[in-house]
């Protein structure tokens, strides 16, 4: 299984600008690429192939005077460029053929250097390296400060180095992991959970414990519209607009981080103390439609799903996930009443069938559990017959780590 790994970079004067050289050369052979393959299809011919387009874009154009200054940078993060139009022009041409899982992908098109995200991918034969001192040394840009907030548990085999709308740099290392080592370090447990999540609450467990929705986004609303409000002000073009843009960047970041972290620890929390967990299938891109919109892009629930998943692929355990239109709320856990769609505001409700007085949450979270088939009766059969394994195929990150935390 193959994770990312990534820290925060702190490079000198010097390094930022050999940095952001070689961040505006692959972007140019990226748009390259992209104009010469829509060229080729407005004249009707075939698309250029990847030998082609590396001969003609890179070796060739750096004998120009137009494009002599592609030879600043290694010639690993040009090549590297290449290959994300090549998986750009694949993954657009398989969303037609409806053969990409996923959502589909538009055609690619021209990057910008106003983009907030730049990045440049450095492989093996790049020669880069880690020195003794902990330094990153990459060709043609130095030995760059590393902050390193943990171990790598193997040797990378590639290394994006990015610079996000907040003007940050992070290293982000791929590593192949050790899928027997990583389960041996998970306690044994045979405790089985399901989870509800919402808004008031960001979770609920089948064994009745409730964690606090953080609300990251709502209490830095007041500064992040008052940062807002003075980049509008600024002229465009002038310096003041663009450190003030700067300055509303970090202060999203800062909120993005927070949230992450919460759903890093809370993810290996839950990992680490269950050998099987239950969810709900939530249709996140539906909810985030309605008038709840806000609240559930500031919950992150995809986020914290996909981190799950992956983590119980890389530790051995169980994630099962319900359908989204499994009537937990509106079944009684006790008896196995339905007793109909409930408003949101109604948060306990009386069984009329057995007369069980239930916390909608708390029975929703055990209805999970049931429907996925981990519940047990009282002689310790299974309710429903055996669980479905996550797929282990599924590439997860770490993203960017503010500090310390359990791998």
């Amino acid at each position: 299984m193959q994770l990312r790994y990534a820290f925060r970079l702190y490079p000198d004067a010097a390094q930022q600008a050999a940095l952001a050289k070689a961040f505006g050369c692959a972007r140019v052979v990226f748009n390259d690429a992209v104009r010469a393959r829509e060229n080729a299809r407005k004249a009707g011919q075939p698309f250029p192939t990847a030998g082609e387009l590396s001969r003609k874009l890179i070796i060739e154009a750096k004998r120009t005077k137009e494009r002599s200054w592609l030879g600043e940078v290694s010639a690993v993060v040009l090549q590297q460029s290449l290959r994300d139009a090549e998986s750009a022009y694949r993954n657009f041409f398989a969303s037609l053929k409806d053969t990409r899982k996923g959502p589909k992908v538009g055609v690619p098109r021209f990057k910008s250097r106003k983009d907030a995200r730049q990045s440049v991918r450095f492989t093996a034969n790049a020669r880069w390296s880690i020195t003794d001192s902990g330094r990153l040394n990459l060709p043609k840009i130095g030995a760059v400060e590393v902050r390193w907030s943990r171990t790598l548990p193997a040797n990378p085999t590639s290394v994006t180095v990015l610079r996000d709308a907040a003007g940050r740099y992070f290293a982000s290392f791929v590593i192949d992991t050790d899928h027997a080592a990583d389960t041996a370090r998970m306690p044994d447990t045979d405790r089985t959970v399901g989870i509800d999540l919402g808004l008031i609450h960001f979770a609920v467990l089948s064994d009745g414990t409730k964690i606090d929705s953080p609300r990251f986004l709502r209490r830095a609303e007041k500064k992040l519209k008052k940062a807002q409000r003075e980049l509008s002000r600024k002229q465009k073009g002038s310096k003041n607009r663009a450190k003030a843009r700067l300055k509303v960047a970090r202060a999203h970041a800062k909120v993005a981080d927070a949230r992450r972290e919460f759903h890093h620890q809370l993810s290996t929390k839950l990992i680490r103390e269950n050998q099987a967990i239950a969810v709900e299938d939530l249709s996140v891109a539906g909810l985030a439609r309605t008038k709840l919109a806000k609240s559930v892009h500031d919950a992150g629930w995809a986020q914290f799903l996909s981190m799950l998943q992956y983590k119980a692929a890389r530790y051995g355990r169980i994630l099962v996930k319900v359908g989204r239109f499994t009537p937990t709320s509106q079944t009684c856990s006790t008896c196995g009443a339905v007793d109909g769609p409930k408003p949101l505001h109604v948060r306990e409700w009386t069984c009329s069938g057995c007369g069980t007085v239930h916390d909608r949450d708390t029975n929703a979270a055990i209805n999970v559990k049931t429907a996925a088939g981990l519940a047990v009766s009282a002689c310790g059969a299974p309710v429903r017959p055996g669980v479905i394994p996550a797929q282990r195929e599924e590439t997860g990150s770490h993203g960017f780590p503010t500090g310390n935390r359990a791998a």
